[in-house]
């Protein structure tokens, strides 16, 4: 939220416990309560989304496209992997909907079930060689039905984090939901890597492979009741009401005019998007296909840079508070830009080249990503600021990261990693263009 200019009936810079107090002055729902239930909510949406990832490489090249070769099953694998993205901005017109209609509790409870029980349903689908092309369009369907859910979720928990936060800790308060993002990869690869080293490649490939899928469901029947305990209180409409956060109808929010806002918000956050897949999804392919390490190794080598990338999103908490958040996120879109050049290096640099890749990419990424979130929402009227949010985030996931795996992975497999530096360095320009114009059109409105 750059730039971002609290509401005229903000209490300002005082205790955010004073903004959560109901209106017969007790409190209910707390700031770390809040906290607590967008880092689950998060954390378990990205635990789904990063299993299908892991799963894109060392899975379904040989359980849903074994007629292929293993890059061209990776390939193949990862174009599914965007089918989510594609489909989560439908996601977020549909829970839109229903909330307008139902209200909120109702809405997460569809998509969280929707959620684990598409991410169950990949664990029990038979393979290629059990039902042939079918069941490449059963994982297919699975996955858009994911992107679906994780789109019907948004319950706006962050901007309401951000909107009662004082002013000296909004750059804090901004970053803690973005903390999920580490914390989900933390938990899908340690399992992953677990499950790897403890089974041969042959029962990894027949059976082995399913249970993260299942894990999924118990992670997000807690995120739901944690969700849940929140939203349902009657604190959590007041608050929701008194800052005009309201699930506005999509075309109406386009007819006002702003729905330039949610490009120009996709745009500014595209550098830590586009970085966002190729330290997490995409090293695993380029390592497994083109390394030397063994696969349990670097995917305990990815989980040590997301824990790096947990303690960076916690400075950027920091910087933020302190340099401003356009400059933090600027400053790390010309270090996203510098990492580019070095990235081509790094990848062909061997194991060890490869682990630095990693380290460093994740590093920047707590850095960047932690500041991404709602990077220029200032610029929504009160109206249609939670809608603008989710639909900012949606579509910079769709420009910024629902391709990046299958793009890097195909132009370096064709060109060389130096594809990668490219796709890197498209991003972190995107980001510091949107950046300037946001500025400009702060100052033209001033």
């Amino acid at each position: 939220m750059t730039g971002y200019a609290p509401p005229s009936h903000n209490m300002g810079p005082g205790s955010i416990d004073a903004n959560l107090a109901d209106v017969h002055g007790h409190e209910h729902v707390t700031p770390g309560e809040i906290a607590a239930g967008v880092i689950i909510g998060r954390a378990s949406e990205y635990f789904d989304f990063f299993v299908f990832g892991i799963a894109c490489v060392l899975v379904f090249p040989y359980v849903y496209f074994p007629f292929l070769s293993t890059l061209e099953g990776m390939l193949a694998a990862f174009a599914l992997f965007a089918l989510a993205f594609i489909a989560r901005p439908i996601g977020t017109a549909l829970g839109m909907t229903v909330q307008r209609h139902w209200g909120m509790a109702v809405k997460l409870t569809i998509a969280l079930f929707l959620l684990g029980s598409a991410t169950v349903g990949i664990a029990l689908l038979p393979s290629y060689e059990s039902i042939g092309m079918q069941a490449i369009w059963y994982l297919a369907g699975l996955r858009v039905a994911q992107g679906l859910a994780v789109g019907g979720s948004w319950e706006g928990l962050p901007s309401l984090l951000a909107m009662n936060a004082p002013k000296e800790k909004r750059g804090w308060y901004a970053m803690i939901g973005q903390l999920g993002a580490p914390i989900g990869f933390v938990i899908a690869a340690s399992v992953f890597a677990f499950i790897h080293s403890q089974l041969s490649h042959e029962e990894f490939i027949a059976w082995g492979w399913r249970y993260p899928f299942c894990v999924a469901f118990a992670i997000n029947v807690v995120a739901l009741f944690a969700r849940l305990r929140l939203v349902a209180a009657d604190e959590y409409t007041s608050m929701f009401k008194n800052l005009e956060l309201s699930p506005s109808r999509t075309f109406e929010m386009t007819r006002s005019g702003e729905g330039k806002n949610v490009f120009l918000g996709a745009l500014a956050a595209l550098a830590s998007f586009a970085l966002f897949h190729l330290v997490t999804v995409f090293p695993l392919s380029w390592m497994t296909l083109y390394g030397d390490a063994p696969i349990t190794q670097i995917l305990w080598m990815q989980v040590l840079g997301a824990v790096i990338a947990c303690g960076a999103m916690v400075l950027s908490g920091w910087m933020a508070d302190k340099f401003g958040r356009r400059n933090t996120l600027g400053s790390m879109a010309v270090l996203i830009g510098l990492f580019s050049f070095a990235a081509p290096m790094l990848l062909d640099g061997g194991t060890s080249g490869q682990n630095i890749f990693i380290l460093m990419g994740f590093a920047l990424l707590g850095l960047s990503y932690g500041q991404s979130s709602g990077t220029v929402t200032a610029n929504f009227s009160r109206k249609y600021r939670y809608v603008g949010a989710a639909y900012s985030a949606d579509l910079a996931w769709l420009l910024g990261a629902a391709f990046a795996p299958l793009v890097a992975l195909y132009l370096s497999s064709h060109f060389g990693p130096v594809a990668v530096g490219g796709y890197l360095l498209s991003g972190a320009l995107c980001t510091l263009a949107a950046l300037g114009l946001n500025r400009a059109l702060e100052t033209k409105r001033k």
